[in-house]
């Protein structure tokens, strides 16, 4: 818990998000990388997003539109089990105001 406040503290908000369309990923993460203390990386299919997560500490993961139920169960449950602390969010678009606040939501949860 100290390292994963110190983490914030310093401004290193590792953030993944996951999404089956290429263009709604790729400005969601131009999007949170647009703010310097963040660190957004995306990920268009489970495995992706499971390889990278256990290469890199995410205080946030963003599920994306287009992922099934049955895939979002089974992330939930890995993203938990690899880390109980990183908070995952579905993120249903809507503009960079609401990509903001429920980052900043998750980050206060």
């Amino acid at each position: 818990m100290v390292e994963f406040f110190l983490d914030i503290v310093m401004g290193n908000i590792n953030i993944l998000y996951i999404g089956r369309h290429l263009e709604i990923l790729s400005t969601v993460v131009r999007l949170i990388n647009a703010n310097a203390d963040w660190s957004g990386i995306g990920a268009l299919n489970d495995e992706e997003a499971k390889c990278l997560f256990q290469e890199k500490k995410f205080e946030i993961v963003l599920l994306g539109p287009g992922i099934t139920d049955e895939s979002e169960k089974h992330l939930r449950l890995f993203f938990r089990k690899q880390n109980s602390n990183t908070a995952v969010v579905q993120h249903y678009g809507g503009g960079s105001g609401l990509l903001k606040t429920e980052i900043l939501m998750a980050l206060n949860a």
